[in-house]
């Protein structure tokens, strides 16, 4: 196998460089908008189940609440509120290891830009 030219080794290195430096900017991009779409899933879904359990407690702490045009004591009823309310809880959960990941991915990316200043460094001394 034949050995490049120092000039072209130098340019392939300028090219891992470019390509990583790209990569580095796509990351932190799309870390950004994974980091604000879980808080919005958080947020949501945090009032979704606050509002679903409130209405499964109301009927049993209030009596003058318990009988409307609507049986809230209904099983059915119960039945579908609590199957919201897992699904809000799990909408909950999505978002909050959305939003764990994301800052994994930042602290990551730091990292990646402090040793990438230190290389920098290294390479100027």
């Amino acid at each position: 196998m034949a050995v490049p030219p120092p000039d072209q080794e130098k340019s392939l290195g300028v090219m891992v460089i470019d390509a990583h430096e790209e990569l580095i900017q796509q990351l932190e991009s799309g870390q950004a908008k994974i980091r604000l779409l879980s808080v919005i899933t958080v947020v949501v879904a945090f009032i979704l189940v606050a509002s679903y359990f409130s209405q499964i407690l109301l009927p049993f702490v209030s009596s003058s609440s318990r009988y409307q045009t609507v049986d809230l004591m209904s099983p059915t009823l119960i039945a579908t509120e609590i199957i919201l309310v897992v699904l809000g809880a799990a909408w909950l959960y999505v978002g909050v290891v959305n939003y764990l990941f994301s800052a994994r991915l930042n602290r990551r990316i730091r990292e990646i830009r402090s040793y990438e200043k230190e290389l920098m460094n290294r390479m100027k001394v």
